[in-house]
């Protein structure tokens, strides 16, 4: 866990996930987080921090894979639906 919200919000900062993935010496990274109320569209924070998290990558040289949010019984691939581009590494 890297942050615990309340029913309708959660507070985490890029740092705080990529410092994890920094110590891990992980290439790639997958973000998932749930929606309590069910609903699988994203937030205009949940878009914020995804394009965060695409150029944090983009600068640190790890892929940001995907994020993924989780409701009732389905979940929504935040890369599908376009929210971010994949970063090109060499």
């Amino acid at each position: 866990d890297v942050a615990v919200g309340t029913l309708n919000a959660a507070i985490v900062h890029p740092r705080e996930i990529f410092k994890i993935a920094i110590k891990a010496n992980a290439a790639g990274l997958i973000v998932a987080h749930n929606h309590p109320s069910g609903d699988t569209n994203p937030s205009r924070e949940d878009i914020a921090l995804t394009r965060r998290l695409a150029e944090a990558g983009r600068i640190l040289g790890i892929q940001f894979i995907d994020h993924i949010i989780i409701g009732d019984g389905c979940w929504l691939s935040m890369k599908e639906k376009g929210h971010f581009t994949d970063a090109v590494f060499a």
